[in-house]
């Protein structure tokens, strides 16, 4: 149980303190690069995904109070 919670909480962090820089650098690195690596598609898709959790769980938070 606590694990969960701690995971949550990790999520919610980092989609509410990292979701600028990953977007902004991934904007800016998307002007710059094209994709040809899996590796790189990935992990983009992976921060996309770390802070559309994070923002879903405080969204069902913030509903709920």
């Amino acid at each position: 149980m606590h694990m969960k919670k701690f995971i949550t909480f990790t999520i919610t962090w980092i989609a509410s303190n990292l979701s600028i820089p990953f977007w902004t650098m991934g904007h800016v690195h998307l002007s710059l690069n094209v994709y040809h690596d899996v590796i790189e598609i990935a992990s983009s898709l992976g921060m996309n995904i770390i802070v559309a959790l994070g923002f879903w769980i405080e969204y069902k938070n913030h509903i709920k109070k």
